[in-house]
């Protein structure tokens, strides 16, 4: 009987985790379709909405700051609950939005949910999965790709609904997309999670994780890693609308092909990073990923699928690093999570800016010929992306050869 109330906890667990991911791929990934929308109802131009991005991403990294804590004082099981609620309430709010101002704050709050969700699945994942961490982890992440990889087709396509009368447009299909997020509260008020209610003894503090040199080299990975992993879902329809003059539908096709590539690499490449090792892993797959990206460019609109194909590449990264983490900082895994992705979120804030400016500022500088400028502004933007995954390789060597002169390889 007790055997039976474990195995049916750690399914609700299971469905909390991988549904928790399918929300995330959904809110993270319906944007791609939908920015050109708001870019236009608001008349933003390309700096302002870098702008737009990176401040909605501070929303992602002020949660990511305070979630473990919150975690640690209330538990993971209502920390995951609140980020599911608040996701669902911001939805409600930019249906509401009639300004850019309104809409900068309802999505504010929508990464404030996300950052929280981010974290606490993690958390729920690493406390979870202590066998084959490197495959689980990917297999959870998995989810996030098969919701990305639908989300762009599933958006640009709500967004022309008729219903009551009217088009659905962005502000309707957000709100549908993220009232699931309603969904996950169900099994979480059901489950018990690990670590709530447990002693796990002596634990590696903030000050002692700050101190690890291998810990800041993990964290410049994930860092360049995913900064290039989010650059796609918000700048690839984008680019391809105005750099190739492609429809909406095309492009959001394309973005969803990248995450068709992407989910694909998470399920099947997470055993393979058990297998070689996370480092050597992230090296060979961030390098592939940036090569991919600059094929893309250099070939021009007949070398279109390489932006999609590059997803390979890319879509491990997050969660083999978390996995390392797990792995290398078991007594600190919360910690260890919540730094590092802090971090990550203002490199995510940083990236996002400069993207956005690089785009314009090129444009600028080759402004005799507006075609022709815009072409170029967004191929140095979209060169900036390709060269964070590149960076991320390179800092994986750097910390395998750290780790390997330790002998403490992951």
């Amino acid at each position: 009987m007790k055997l039976g109330r474990l195995n049916t906890n750690y399914w609700l667990l299971l469905l909390i985790v991988f549904g928790g991911f399918l929300i995330f791929g959904f809110s993270e990934n319906v944007k791609g379709p939908a920015i050109p929308r708001m870019q236009s109802d608001f008349s933003l131009d390309e700096t302002q909405l870098g702008i737009l991005l990176a401040f909605n991403s501070i929303g992602y990294l002020v949660a990511c700051s305070f979630t473990g804590l919150l975690s640690s004082k209330i538990g993971i099981k209502w920390t995951g609950i609140i980020a599911f609620a608040s996701m669902a309430i911001s939805g409600v709010l930019m249906y509401l939005s009639a300004s850019y101002a309104f809409l900068s704050a309802s999505y504010f709050l929508m990464y404030i949910g996300n950052g929280m969700l981010e974290i606490g699945l993690a958390i729920m994942a690493a406390r979870i999965f202590t066998k084959n961490t490197g495959a689980m982890m990917n297999l959870s992440h998995f989810f996030y790709g098969l919701s990305s990889a639908v989300a762009p087709i599933v958006a640009s396509s709500m967004m022309g609904w008729n219903l009551f009368g009217g088009e659905l447009g962005w502000r309707g299909m957000y709100l549908v997309m993220l009232s699931l997020s309603l969904l996950p509260i169900i099994p979480s008020l059901m489950a018990k999670f690990p670590g709530d209610n447990q002693e796990h003894g002596e634990r590696m503090t903030l000050k002692s994780f700050t101190k690890d040199p291998g810990a800041w080299l993990i964290v410049a990975v994930l860092s360049f890693g995913v900064v290039s992993e989010l650059a796609v879902g918000g700048w690839l329809v984008n680019f391809l609308e105005k750099a190739y003059g492609w429809s909406t539908d095309a492009a959001a096709g394309m973005l969803s092909i990248f995450f068709v590539f992407f989910m694909g690499a998470r399920l099947f490449l997470g055993p393979v990073t058990d297998k070689i090792g996370y480092t050597l892993s992230i090296i060979i797959l961030s390098a592939f990923s940036g090569i991919c990206s600059l094929l893309a460019i250099f070939l021009g609109e007949q070398g279109a699928i390489w932006f999609a194909i590059a997803g390979i590449g890319i879509a491990p990264i997050y969660p083999t690093v978390m996995a390392m983490l797990a792995k290398r900082y078991p007594r600190g895994t919360d910690t260890a999570i919540t730094f590092t992705v802090t971090i990550m979120g203002i490199a995510s804030v940083v990236g996002n800016l400069l993207i956005g400016v690089i785009i314009d500022g090129v444009q600028k500088l080759f402004g005799n010929d507006e075609e022709s400028s815009l072409l170029l502004g967004l191929q140095a933007g979209y060169g900036f992306i390709a060269a964070m995954a590149l960076l991320c390789s390179v800092s994986c060597f750097i910390l395998y050869r750290y780790l390997h002169k330790k002998n403490e390889l992951v």
